[in-house]
């Protein structure tokens, strides 16, 4: 499929069949997330695949009214990493010697000058982690189109209770629940803002 199709068909799932999810399958799925772009090539994405009827159940009762959580095949648990943050001086190295800065100003930089002018606070750094997230949970989401499965993103969660349900470490942050299956509904396009309410010109 076209990814302008793909982009153009999506639509937000919230009924499902039934029919549960091949294992080849959601190795598709992380495959995507896992050639995601992320800054400085953190890749802080961390996923839970929760297939279990039993589990399903339980987690959509974490969750305030979702309760298609229980019906969808799958859903993954997507989670941000806080201690990669401590890997960045060894990723920035890797960039580094795979070429990723060649032929830019960025090619002699310093790396002990990046970590002193990149620091954040908690908060902040948080916030990067889940921007880096999410950008692979979307292409996941995308490649679940091209691969006939409809899903959608849900945040109205508790964190306490799925970490711990799932018994997950405090360096996981959770930052959505992704359930996927194959579609048993046609949605009709979401209403989009127009172009000119969105594009602020070209300067």
């Amino acid at each position: 499929m076209e990814l302008k199709t793909v982009i153009a068909e999506r639509r937000s799932i919230r009924v499902f069949h039934s029919e549960s999810l091949k294992p080849e399958i959601i190795g598709e799925l992380l495959e995507a997330a896992r050639l995601a772009p992320s800054g400085t090539n953190l890749q802080p994405w961390r996923f839970l695949a929760v297939t279990s009827e039993e589990k399903r159940k339980k987690l959509a009762e974490c969750t305030f009214g979702v309760n298609f959580i229980a019906q969808a095949p799958l859903t993954m648990v997507c989670c941000a990493d806080r201690s990669s943050l401590a890997t960045r001086s060894e990723r920035l190295k890797e960039l580094a010697l795979s070429g990723a800065f060649a032929g830019t100003a960025l090619e002699n930089f310093s790396f002990s000058d990046y970590q002193k002018k990149a620091a954040r606070d908690e908060a902040a750094n948080l916030v990067y982690l889940n921007i880096n997230v999410a950008i692979a949970v979307e292409q996941m989401v995308l490649r679940a189109v091209d691969l006939g499965l409809g899903s959608c993103w849900v945040m109205l969660f508790n964190q306490d209770k799925v970490r711990e349900l799932f018994s997950l470490p405090d360096n996981l942050y959770i930052t959505a629940l992704v359930p996927f299956g194959y579609p048993a509904q046609q949605p009709p396009a979401r209403p989009r803002l127009p172009l000119e309410e969105i594009y602020l010109g070209e300067v």
